[in-house]
């Protein structure tokens, strides 16, 4: 499914950032999983940069409204260089979630 997305058009958004994203039957619920990668891989994006940072969106097929919410906010969250550049220096998955997690709060 994610592949298939891919085809209508990257979801690298630029700046060592992408956010492959699509509808998936049989899911309840939105459902994310963040990665980092530090050597980047190449998405395609905006931009020509590899991304470093992929948040994976799933969404139930007939819902619009949270999907697009979700895309919103994690492209809020990861507009700031200092803010993504912070997540390529944490050391762990704690610390990867605790500013994430912070980040979010201040919205």
């Amino acid at each position: 499914m994610l592949l298939e997305r891919e085809k209508l058009g990257s979801t690298g958004v630029g700046e060592g950032v992408a956010i492959p994203h699509g509808k998936l039957p049989g899911v309840s619920g939105l459902l994310a999983a963040f990665g980092r990668s530090s050597k980047g891989i190449d998405f395609d994006a905006i931009d020509k940069r590899p991304a470093q940072l992929f948040f994976v969106l799933f969404a139930p097929e007939n819902s619009a409204g949270i999907h697009l919410k979700a895309l919103a906010r994690i492209s809020r969250l990861f507009k700031s260089a200092q803010f993504r550049k912070a997540i390529l220096e944490a050391p762990d998955r704690n610390a990867v979630y605790r500013l994430i997690a912070d980040e979010d709060a201040k919205y």
